[in-house]
């Protein structure tokens, strides 16, 4: 055992999953070495930020102080209660925060202890000199270097965490941990959700996504029975007026403190909802010139609302998707109907809404699931280990078209050869797959040869979740690969 670390401590058996996050963060208590040091969690709220922080300071007998949004005053008496918690003697009242850092720091001189601060950027609004104050502390001449603190500070205001670490943010530099808590992956949120069927986990995924926090605190483990039970769950779950979850997508942008004028942003949500991912069809949808626009979506990026995703296929061009599958839902089944809704119509306006969701909601995510699959599968399923995988678009010059590519595995650049592309694909939810998938792949592949790139040995690779044509499941030998659900759900690496 490496001498600066302590026993390793067995995850709680509550926390489901997040097995390298929990050893990640009991590395980082437990180490011996004199010195406090920083780390930072982040992640967007309902992930279980604070209940797998909550588990680790209870098992390293550390101290876990969740910060309120109130004064500076109120602010240090509560830290200073923290502290008489942990060592069951009085604390004198602290004048600001730098006489409480560096008591902190003197008190945990003797062994590692993990002190998190939660909904950090509560603090630091109410206390903009606390990052500047905590790194003179944890510098030369301060009371970090004599200490063992294992300061972790985590927050769900993205924007913020972000900037804690950036540019020449004082704490730049600083932090040996990092942090960010994502939401479940596919697989994970089907096994979360206790759902063996995998048609049924992608539906609920693409409506609840992998947000832990929506099963057991927003829907009180009201889990779909099974396929056949999944639209009265919509009605009864995210569509029930009476049900936290029904105002959450609302609520996930008033909660990040960097968006100032919420309507915009919705604006911009619900043009992507609609299929609009691009910068310049963003802007004409909702009416604004495309350099008005670019704060905004600066913006939902640091928030990790929003994802830009390069087309891997044509440098310099971007698509956007919404990262939260929540606000997809809601921007194109909920927003503009929110006024029935309220009164009790879901019923009606599911009916309605169905095909909607199908087309504008669960086929596009199935798309991102493709990818996700893709580019954790192993090495043997494309013939090589996955470099980069995003979806793309290729010119098709004579037919004076382009092909849009939904599944693009990339092997990793090497200096000096052309970019060898391991598989191009084709994803579709709710459609039988045929010979003429595999046919526009093949005109693309053979496309990006006469670009130069490295198409010998490209697999021709078809997803679908309703199942594939005989024709196309016979051109199997002949370099096509078929996946299905079972497949998506089973193999793989992630």
């Amino acid at each position: 055992m490496h001498p600066a670390h302590e026993t390793a401590i067995s995850k709680p058996s509550h926390l489901f999953d997040r097995d390298s996050e929990w050893n990640g963060l009991v590395s980082f208590a437990t180490n011996a070495s004199r010195g406090a040091t920083l780390g930072v969690v982040s992640g967007r709220r309902r992930q279980g930020k604070s209940y797998l922080l909550q588990a680790l300071a209870s098992a390293t007998a550390g101290i876990y102080f969740p910060a309120l949004e109130v004064t500076e005053a109120i602010s240090l008496r509560l830290f200073a209660d923290e502290l008489v918690r942990l060592t069951g003697s009085p604390v004198q009242p602290f004048r600001d925060w730098l006489d409480a850092i560096s008591y902190l720091f003197r008190l945990t001189a003797h062994r590692a202890v993990p002190v998190v601060i939660d909904e950090f950027p509560f603090l630091v609004s109410a206390s903009p000199a606390l990052p500047s104050i905590i790194q003179r502390e944890l510098g030369p001449g301060g009371s970090g270097p004599a200490s063992r603190a294992r300061l972790v500070l985590c927050g769900s205001a993205m924007a913020v965490m972000g900037g804690l670490m950036s540019g020449r943010a004082p704490l730049r530099g600083r932090a040996g941990l990092e942090m960010i808590i994502h939401p479940f992956g596919y697989r994970d949120a089907a096994r979360f959700w206790g759902i063996a069927d995998p048609r049924l986990a992608v539906l609920v995924h693409a409506v609840v996504g992998g947000t832990p926090a929506y099963r057991r605190e927003f829907l009180r483990d009201d889990a779909p029975a099974d396929l056949a039970d999944f639209d009265s769950w919509v009605i009864r779950t995210v569509l029930n007026p009476q049900i936290p979850l029904f105002r959450e997508a609302r609520y996930l942008l008033t909660e990040e403190a960097a968006i100032r004028d919420p309507s915009l942003y919705h604006s911009v949500l619900a043009a992507v909802a609609d299929g609009n991912n691009t910068s310049g069809r963003i802007a004409s949808y909702i009416g604004r010139k495309s350099n008005e626009i670019a704060h905004p979506l600066h913006v939902l990026e640091d928030c990790r609302l929003l994802v830009r995703q390069p087309d891997v296929l044509r440098p310099g061009r971007a698509r956007y998707r919404i990262a939260e599958p929540l606000i997809t839902f809601y921007q194109a089944i909920m927003s503009r109907e929110w006024a029935r809704l309220e009164r009790g119509g879901a019923p009606a306006v599911w009916r309605g809404a169905r095909p909607r969701f199908l087309s504008q909601v669960v086929g596009p995510h199935f798309e991102a699931i493709c990818r996700e699959f893709a580019a954790t599968a192993e090495p043997g399923m494309f013939g090589g280990e996955p470099g980069e995988v995003g979806s793309g678009t290729v010119q098709d010059p004579s037919n004076r078209s382009q092909i849009e590519v939904d599944v693009v595995v990339l092997a990793p650049a090497e200096p000096g050869r052309p970019r060898r592309i391991l598989s191009l694909g084709e994803a579709k939810w709710d459609r039988v797959l045929d010979l003429r998938d595999a046919e526009r792949l093949s005109r693309a592949r053979d496309l990006l040869a006469v670009r130069g790139l490295d198409t010998r040995d490209t697999v021709l690779a078809c997803y679908s979740g309703r199942g594939f044509s005989r024709d196309l499941r016979a051109a199997q030998d002949r370099g096509i690969r078929l996946v299905g659900l079972d497949q998506i759900y089973v193999n793989g690496r992630g």
